[in-house]
């Protein structure tokens, strides 16, 4: 083994449920607009547009319901809630028919995004980093292993201080979860430990300090953070 010139990382990881063991955190992809009426509350048109993705650090990783610190450099912190694919079996070029055989599991998740940071980049051309890669922007529940979930459906709703704000289905995904995996294997080589955040449905806004996200995937489980 090497030694290290200053200490290593600590590896990223997700609890699961019913289980002291833990998945480590590789990468985590994010699909942009891939619900239909989100697509058009952020000024897109979902008919024309492929796949495209974006990403966050594995250490935004916030777990076990702790709360997430309110960003700094901004004053319009949004919620996404996302349905978050755990990748357990690596592969380029992977077929839309094979795509589920490298699941190992999946969870809830927040993409939390730093709107007004995003939309600065946006008008410029500029990347995207800043407003959506910050420390502890992604708030994740317990994963679940695959067997016996149908993620090609069911529920998906977030709650704030008890309020509905996101609420929808994973049947109207504009890319399915195969297809999503499919399509991210032909750009980069997906490996064990990567999550897909798969989109995020209509009705994100802003929250403030003191807010409490509650949010589930139908089958899935849940998720719960507040904002301090």
């Amino acid at each position: 083994m090497p030694e290290y010139v200053i200490p290593a990382p600590p590896q990223a990881v997700l609890p699961i449920k019913g289980s002291d063991a833990v998945f480590p955190v590789r990468r985590i992809f994010c699909v942009g607009r891939n619900y239909a009426e989100h697509a058009i509350e952020m000024g897109s048109d979902p008919t024309r547009e492929p796949p495209f993705y974006f990403t966050k650090p594995a250490d935004a990783v916030v777990t076990g319901g702790a709360d997430m610190p309110y960003p700094p450099a901004s004053k319009e912190l949004h919620h996404e809630m996302e349905l978050v694919v755990a990748i357990g079996v690596g592969g380029a070029n992977i077929p839309v028919a094979d795509a589920l055989k490298h699941v190992w599991g999946y969870c809830c998740g927040l993409d939390m995004t730093r709107r007004d940071l995003q939309n600065a980049a946006k008008k410029t051309g500029r990347p995207w980093d800043m407003g959506k890669g910050f420390d502890q922007s992604a708030p994740m529940g317990l994963l679940v292993p695959a067997a016996g979930v149908d993620a090609s459906k069911g529920k998906i709703e977030l709650t704030v201080n008890g309020k509905v704000v996101q609420t929808s289905d994973l049947s109207k995904l504009i890319w399915s979860i195969p297809e999503v995996i499919a399509n991210l294997s032909e750009l980069v080589t997906l490996a064990p430990g990567d999550l897909i955040m798969t989109g995020t449905p209509e009705g994100v806004a802003a929250v403030q300090k003191g807010d409490v996200l509650e949010g589930f995937v139908e089958g899935v489980g849940t998720i719960k953070t507040k904002i301090v």
